[in-house]
């Protein structure tokens, strides 16, 4: 959790600087695609082969590596003097996120019984909002003093994590039984390999989910800088009460949904959620109402990554490690085409990245819930014909 934590806490620290960062470069809301972009390819064609090794080789190791790249490259993100070296800071920070984030839920899986898979991957959840929650605070107040701060003060809290898990983390036995000839496969393969796995349609629910989000988080903070010209610390407050309110529900509330509606039900009800918000986001003014919209369209999102997760590891079985690394693909490569697309359309029309959006995630509640529907007669057909 405290990894978790301190990775997103990274990545949301640089959310409300990066408006004001970028026009240092005279850079806009391609470029800032592109950057986005650029940090979840590195996760895409890791994540997999990552996942998997750390089947074989142990969880620990990898996290801290992961939090030594991470840390650096956020540091050489403030040092950046050019473009080509705030991509290649982003790709380093990639491939940090690869080593960390598959390999922390593997860990989940490997020291949760199946009984509190739900809670566990909630508590990681909790970590992922609180980190993205309090990140953007953070940067909003440290951008003050310059704007380079935040991105210093982040990788050295990276690195901070780095020396206190070689220390404090636990290294836990895995139990493990994965064919021999899944092992050693390139990325492009284990995808191929991942449509034939049971839990296929929850990858796709995460790379839509991650596609449509991303339309939102890669340009929220150009679009409230250009509507309505917010400072960095408006644009955190915005950020931040969202992601508060998505923390405690995830640790107060959502075992208690899991074991009350399932985790299919909890995906559905928020794809819609998310997909109605960003379509209001069009259209409302002023700063409170803009800060409730933006809120559930940040809860939805809290909701429906541990219920993904959940789902998804369950399924998993002895593959937590490969399932995990798909699991990040499948998010990585959303993460990746949605900010593309989303800078093209914001510098086409601003307005264009939710609408387009809202579109990707209510295709994705139609495809989940016919897919669940499907399954549910299939069950019930096993049952009277056992």
């Amino acid at each position: 959790m405290f990894c978790m934590f301190i990775t997103m806490g990274g990545l949301g620290i640089i959310v409300p600087v990066m408006p004001a960062y970028l026009e240092m470069f005279d850079a806009g809301g391609k470029i800032y695609g592109l950057l986005i972009a650029t940090f979840s390819f590195a996760q895409f064609i890791l994540s997999p082969f990552i996942g998997e090794l750390s089947d074989k080789y142990g969880r620990k190791n990898f996290i801290i590596i992961g939090l030594i790249f991470f840390g650096c490259a956020l540091i050489l993100f403030g040092l950046a003097n050019s473009l080509w070296l705030l991509f290649v800071s982003r790709l380093i920070s990639g491939i940090g996120a690869a080593f960390v984030m598959p390999t922390i839920l593997a860990y989940v899986g490997d020291v949760t019984p199946l009984e509190e898979r739900g809670k566990g991957m909630s508590l990681i959840g909790a970590a992922v909002s609180l980190g993205f929650t309090i990140g953007p605070s953070i940067g909003g107040g440290l951008s003050g003093i310059t704007l380079e701060f935040p991105f210093y003060f982040a990788g050295s809290i990276a690195l901070v994590a780095a020396a206190i898990s070689y220390f404090v983390l636990p290294t836990v036995e895995q139990k493990i039984n994965i064919p021999v000839a899944n092992r050693k496969e390139n990325t492009f393969k284990q995808v191929i390999s991942s449509f034939k796995v049971p839990y296929f349609v929850f990858l796709i629910v995460v790379f839509t989910f991650s596609f449509g989000i991303a339309n939102y988080q890669a340009t929220m903070s150009l679009y409230l800088d250009d509507k309505f010209q917010y400072t960095p610390f408006l644009i955190s407050i915005i950020f931040t009460v969202g992601g508060l309110v998505g923390v405690l529900l995830q640790l107060f509330w959502m075992d208690k949904l899991f074991l009350r509606f399932g985790e299919m039900k909890i995906i559905l009800f928020h794809l819609v959620l998310a997909a109605i918000t960003l379509v209001l986001l069009i259209y409302v003014n002023g700063f409170f109402i803009i800060l409730t919209v933006a809120s559930l369209n940040t809860i939805a999102a809290t909701f429906i990554r541990p219920a993904v997760n959940t789902a998804i590891s369950k399924m998993a079985g002895d593959e937590q490690g490969f399932a995990a690394g798909m699991n990040n693909a499948y998010m990585s490569l959303g993460n990746m085409v949605g900010p593309i697309c989303a800078g093209i359309l914001y510098d086409w029309k601003i307005d264009s990245p939710y609408l387009f959006g809202a579109f990707v995630l209510f295709s994705c509640f139609i495809l989940t819930y016919f897919w669940s529907m499907k399954k549910s007669a299939h069950q019930k057909l096993q049952s009277l014909n056992p």
